[in-house]
């Protein structure tokens, strides 16, 4: 019986061996792109490689890294910035982020939270589950944080190779980065991506499907939310939360807004934390500054980060005066 645990051992070990290096030279060379997975790999990289350091972080769905730009914000504060909105998905992959920048960096000075009526929720689905692909293998943040979704299984976390069975797309977009590495042009900036796209038919079809949505708010999201919370005042890390402006007819959808509004603010206050709700603002009221219900477009972006800026700029002089 020995004998044959050996020569079980010894048959694959130079397996697993190869299987390793398939895998961190799969993962390295995926994690160079910069189109794949909605382009979120630069964001991680930055995330989890500690050569820079940010006074401001903005966090949030895609409603923060297309509605504020990091450059605006900089010349405006002079702090240095950079978004980690996350395309998609809700405040518990939101805090994944959060919790591997802090490993990996030192802390912020402040921190702007974007809000909107889908942050304290939580979908069933991994959404985009290909932007964790290269980072998973022994993470065991990203297992935790994504495991209670439907998408990955337990050993696609832990053995070489296994998620990657049947991720054609991902092996195609390897291979190109090979025979053309340098056919991959930035997308995001500090995590950022201005959208010059005109009005497209989601509010229309979403009227049409449907008379009122009502958002299931997650018990669970709102406890590790007010954890983040408290874990940030144990750092003194100043945190601003920011409802950024949503197209006022798509607003109406939404039945029971007045009550996430109202959660919000029932934070604001028990945390002492600032709530800037851009709802009513005069933005809110144009369609020409976004590009469906929910998103800005790259004009409305940059009128809403100055805007945001100068808010920001009046009322904390001195966190400002420090950061310089």
């Amino acid at each position: 019986m020995k004998k044959f645990l050996l020569k079980i051992v010894a048959f694959s070990a130079p397996l697993l061996l190869l299987g390793g290096l398939a895998d961190w030279y799969l993962s390295k060379k995926l994690r160079e792109s910069n189109s794949y997975a909605e382009g979120e790999y630069p964001t991680w990289n930055a995330i989890l490689e500690n050569d820079k350091e940010s006074d401001i972080l903005i966090y949030g769905s895609s409603r923060a890294w297309v509605h504020v730009s990091p450059a605006i914000l900089e010349d405006s504060l002079k702090m240095s910035t950079y978004n980690l909105g996350i395309d998609g998905h809700n405040f518990w992959l939101q805090y994944l982020r959060h919790q591997l920048y802090f490993k990996h960096h030192k802390d912020p000075k402040l921190i702007i939270q974007t809000l909107d009526f889908l942050t304290l929720m939580k979908q069933k689905t991994l959404y985009n589950p290909d932007q964790f692909l290269p980072y998973m293998l022994w993470n065991a943040e990203m297992k935790e944080a994504t495991l209670s979704y439907e998408g990955y299984k337990f050993f696609d976390y832990e053995i070489p190779l296994v998620r990657y069975y049947g991720k054609l797309d991902a092996l195609k977009e390897v291979k190109r980065l090979i025979q053309n590495p340098n056919d991959n042009p930035l997308e995001r900036i500090q995590g950022y991506k201005g959208m010059d796209r005109d009005w497209n038919n989601d509010l229309q079809n979403a009227k049409s499907k449907y008379k009122k949505i009502d958002i299931e708010l997650d018990q669970q999201s709102i406890t590790l939310f007010e954890k983040y919370l408290r874990e940030c005042q144990s750092k003194n890390i100043k945190i601003i939360f920011v409802y950024t402006p949503e197209y006022i007819e798509g607003q109406n959808l939404i039945s029971n807004k007045k009550e996430i509004i109202q959660l919000y603010k029932k934070l604001s206050v028990k945390y002492n934390i600032p709530f800037y709700d851009y709802s009513d603002d005069e933005l809110s009221m144009n369609k020409d500054n976004f590009y469906n219900a929910l998103h800005l477009n790259k004009s409305g972006s940059e009128k809403f980060t100055r805007k945001l800026a100068a808010t920001i700029k009046s009322d904390y002089p001195e966190f400002i005066a420090f950061g310089k």
